[in-house]
């Protein structure tokens, strides 16, 4: 695969970094706060990719719109009290992006976070050079629709058949599915091996970091 794509698109929660299980705790003691019923780990893991409002409508579609408001500022309010590193990367992943830029591959991130939470990652994870573009759920639609690698293409001025998406969820895959983009599933994240190879990844690894096996030139 070492010449087969020029563009390598990650996914970011679950992925690159290792936040799944601060994630559930923070949408379920959101549902705490706001008096609804707090939901089960995978139930929470099955809405991470989606955007923040999609994810707790998903959880909660009983609840009505003031309750949904205060079910996403709970989340970020919790969420953002802890401050990343890049000790919260799975290991070795500073180095493999690092390898594979320095390898000539194009690199970007399209995830579910909004603007200013993929903002203060990168700055906290001192990543923000290595990518060439990033998308984010708050200024394009909400993964599984493709409109966010559609954007990342045109931008790298990239073919589908050059890109790559490499995700931890269903929401990844299925989103790669809908754009006609090759992807790689990682098992670290939010499902299962099982589940990723519902939408028929190129291949499914369990870490990250195994994409250097495959892709350094």
């Amino acid at each position: 695969m070492k010449n087969r794509f020029d563009l390598i698109v990650f996914d970011w929660d679950g992925t690159l970094i290792n936040t799944i299980d601060w994630i559930v705790h923070c949408l379920q003691k959101a549902a705490g706060q706001c008096g609804c019923l707090i939901p089960e780990p995978q139930a929470a893991k099955d809405v991470i990719g989606l955007c923040i409002e999609n994810a707790m409508h998903t959880l909660f579609p009983d609840s009505d719109a003031d309750t949904q408001e205060k079910l996403v500022a709970r989340y970020s309010q919790t969420y953002f009290s802890k401050q990343l590193s890049q000790y919260d990367f799975f290991p070795g992943v500073y180095d493999m992006l690092v390898h594979l830029k320095e390898s000539g591959y194009q690199l970007a991130v399209a995830t579910g976070k909004t603007r200013a939470g993929l903002i203060q990652a990168l700055q906290a994870t001192a990543t923000e050079g290595l990518f060439s573009v990033t998308r984010c759920a708050d200024e394009t639609a909400s993964k599984p629709d493709p409109k966010m690698l559609h954007e990342i293409m045109q931008f790298t001025r990239t073919s589908h058949t050059r890109t790559l998406m490499v995700g931890d969820s269903i929401h990844d895959m299925q989103m790669a599915r809908n754009a006609n983009v090759p992807s790689i599933g990682v098992a670290c994240g939010a499902n299962t091996l099982d589940s990723l190879q519902q939408y028929d990844p190129l291949l499914c690894l369990q870490q990250p970091t195994e994409l250097l096996t495959y892709f350094l030139r």
